[in-house]
This record gives structure tokens, C-alpha cells and sequence, in this order.
């Protein structure tokens, strides 16, 4: 593929996403990690404001679409760099990440193993430390290279100074739409031991025997996400998603024992499933959404939630991002009035009047909802 193509106009966004809402970018144009600063350069030259897209699985684009101009970052590839029982990997942005953690384990390397089956591409890693089954990019991080919009500039960011968090960096919040990561390195262990953190990746490994290999972890790991409908398959309608919609809620003590007294009036006997952290306590956001009254497969319209996983917000055939909005603001809101916790959505929003802050998005799309939220069940 050229590294740079010609500008194109009124382009749907709706097919670039795993999801399939959102209107049209008014401009796009795919370039290269050596082409973006021209890129960026014209984009400011014509007064649009430039937005990188790459496997568009977190991303939820509003009706109207995108005003500025959207860059498909293309740029791929690997250089591999020996370091004593380690390796360095530097990978390219636009590269597939499953395609990076499938090769990794092929190549006998463990550090990203427990992050098979994620969509998207490499630039996405660091920008919300993804994470899933006990591993986060955090851990393999060695550094992010980034171009600052505004300048055009490339700067190299230790892994220390990207200020990962919990599904957070410096690139998404603090410094949000200031740089476009444009290359990712890793350290990756030759011949180490998988991660075995996650319960249930615990549990059903034990059935492989004592020492279970990386590939054969990847492998329980995909099961699990296909089980859940996390892995992209055109076949699935539940595949049809952002993957989880809203993240784990940390919470204070204070608040999490307000969960467990609301939790017990509502007539529930189960623990309410927590885990303490250095921040708080971490709570399961589906065990909420499920205990709130939302269970699988929950809405009536065209966008509700997965039949397999309740974190997932699926498109199930001709859904809006209205559609999806109002299944978001409700679930959200029948979660704060059952348990007093505020759901924060993942998912990187574009195009909405209430700007790209999720939460402002929601809490308009809140406003908008005419009827109560419905009563949870008791158990």
C-alpha cells in the first residue's frame, strides 16, 4: 500500500468500526509513519482537524459523523532486537495486534500472551493499556513513539513517563488529541512462563498439567473471548460491539461497603465480587449491570446487549449511535440508582455536540431518556 494516498471526501466511518454506527469523515486519507507529518501538515493548511483511525474496535462515531479529517494509519511491521534472555520488539502502529501476540508466541517470546484475541492495532496498546486475563501492555512496555500533532514533531516516551493506568495513559486523558502514536516497543521474555493471574484461565489450564505452554494459554484464552463473543467474527452478531462498553468501577472503601448494604437490601446473598487495589477496590462492572436488572441479550431495539457477555453493547442490524447511546444511559443510570456506582464507558467517542469526553456523551444522551430505569429483580 502506498504510504501516501490521495484525499477522499464524505467517506462512511460506520464500515471502519467493529461496531457499525457513525456517519461520514469529511475528509480521509491513509498515510505511513514516514508521511504523517505532510499529512498533518495539509490537514492544518485546510482547517481540519485530524483524527488517526486504526482496527476502529473502541471507537464509537456519532451519526453526523466527523468533521476533520481521519488518517488511516497504515504503517506495519517489526525489528527485533536481542537483549541477553529478552528480546526488544519495535512495532509499527498501524500493525495487527493479534497478529503481533500470535507471531510473539510462535516465536517462543511471553509477555503479551493473555492479550491474544484483542482487536485493533498496535498503536491503540499503550494508548489505554489494554489489558485482559492478568496481563496489561504495561508490563512488556519498553517505550512509545509518538508525533505531536501541532508540531509534527517525534518524541520517544519511556514507559514511565506514559503514565499507564488502569484502561488510562497520558495519551487518552491528560493529553488527550495531542499525539498520534506511531510506533510501540516491547520487551518480550525468551522461553518464560505464561501469565496465570484470571480465575477461570487459572482453572482451566490446571487440565494441561503443571507447566502449560504459551501456546497453549493463547489458545484458552481465544476460547474464552469466543465464548464471550470478543473475538472479531463476522458470522456472530454478539461480535458486532466496542468490545466491553464500560470498565471495572474503582471505588472507595466507603463506597464499596454502600455496594455490599445495597447489594444485601436488594435481597441478594452473593459476595459482591471486588478486588483491592492500590487505589481502592475494583468491582466487576458486569456483576452490577447484571444485578441492576440487565441481563443478556437485554433491549428491544436494534442495539442492546451481548446474548454472551452484558459489558458488550452490540449493533444487532441497522443501530444508530443514538440506538447505542440510549442503551448505554440507561444501563449506566439503572447502575447508579441500584448501587449508588457511576459507570465510566471505554470506548472513544467522535463527533458528538457534547465534545469527546464519554462521560459528558452519556451524560447528555442521559438527559434525553423519557422513561424510568427498570427495577433489578430480586434474588
Amino acid at each position: 500500500m502506498p504510504e501516501h494516498t490521495p484525499l477522499r471526501r464524505n467517506v462512511p466511518l460506520a464500515p471502519h468500526t467493529t461496531l457499525g454506527v457513525g456517519g461520514p469523515a469529511a475528509a480521509w486519507r491513509s498515510v505511513g509513519s514516514k508521511t504523517l507529518p505532510q499529512a498533518l501538515a495539509e490537514a492544518d493548511a485546510e482547517g481540519l482537524t485530524p483524527l488517526v483511525l486504526g482496527g476502529g474496535s473502541n471507537l464509537v462515531v456519532a451519526d453526523r459523523g466527523y468533521p476533520g479529517l481521519v488518517l488511516k494509519l497504515d504503517a506495519r511491521g517489526r525489528r527485533v532486537t536481542p537483549d541477553r534472555d529478552h528480546v526488544q520488539v519495535r512495532v509499527e502502529a498501524g500493525h495487527d495486534w493479534d497478529e503481533l501476540v500470535a507471531w510473539a508466541v510462535a516465536e517462543d517470546l511471553a509477555g503479551i500472551e493473555c492479550l491474544s484475541g484483542i482487536p485493533g492495532r498496535v498503536g491503540a496498546a499503550p494508548m489505554q493499556n489494554i489489558g485482559a486475563y492478568g496481563q496489561e501492555v504495561a508490563g512488556s512496555l519498553v517505550e512509545v513513539e509518538a508525533v505531536e500533532l501541532t508540531s509534527g514533531a517525534t518524541h520517544t516516551f519511556p514507559a514511565d513517563a506514559c503514565e499507564l493506568g488502569y484502561r488510562t495513559s497520558r495519551f487518552k486523558h491528560r493529553e488527550r488529541g495531542r499525539w498520534i502514536v506511531t510506533a510501540v516497543t516491547l520487551r518480550l521474555q525468551r522461553g518464560g512462563s505464561p501469565v496465570l493471574r484470571y480465575a477461570e484461565l487459572v482453572r482451566r489450564s490446571a487440565e494441561l498439567g503443571p507447566t502449560p505452554t504459551l501456546q497453549q494459554v493463547r489458545a484458552l484464552v481465544l476460547a474464552i473471548r469466543r465464548s464471550k463473543s470478543m473475538v472479531l467474527d463476522p458470522a456472530d452478531p454478539d461480535a458486532r460491539s466496542a468490545g466491553s462498553f464500560f470498565t471495572n468501577p474503582i471505588v472507595d472503601d466507603a463506597t464499596a461497603d454502600e455496594v455490599r448494604a445495597r447489594a444485601a437490601r436488594r435481597g441478594i446473598t452473593s459476595d459482591v465480587p471486588a478486588w483491592s487495589m492500590p487505589t481502592g477496590t475494583k468491582l466487576a462492572a458486569a456483576w452490577l449491570i447484571e444485578r441492576a436488572g440487565f441481563g443478556k441479550g437485554w433491549g428491544d431495539g436494534p442495539a442492546g446487549l451481548s446474548t454472551k457477555h452484558t459489558l458488550a453493547i452490540v449493533n444487532r442490524g441497522g443501530a444508530t449511535a443514538a440506538d447505542v447511546l440510549r442503551v448505554a444511559a440507561t444501563v449506566r443510570r439503572g447502575v447508579r440508582d441500584a448501587f449508588g456506582v457511576t459507570l465510566v464507558p471505554e470506548p472513544v467517542f467522535v463527533g458528538f455536540d457534547a465534545g469527546p469526553d464519554p462521560t459528558s456523551v452519556l451524560d447528555e444522551a442521559e438527559r434525553t431518556l423519557s422513561s424510568p430505569s427498570p427495577r433489578s429483580p430480586r434474588e
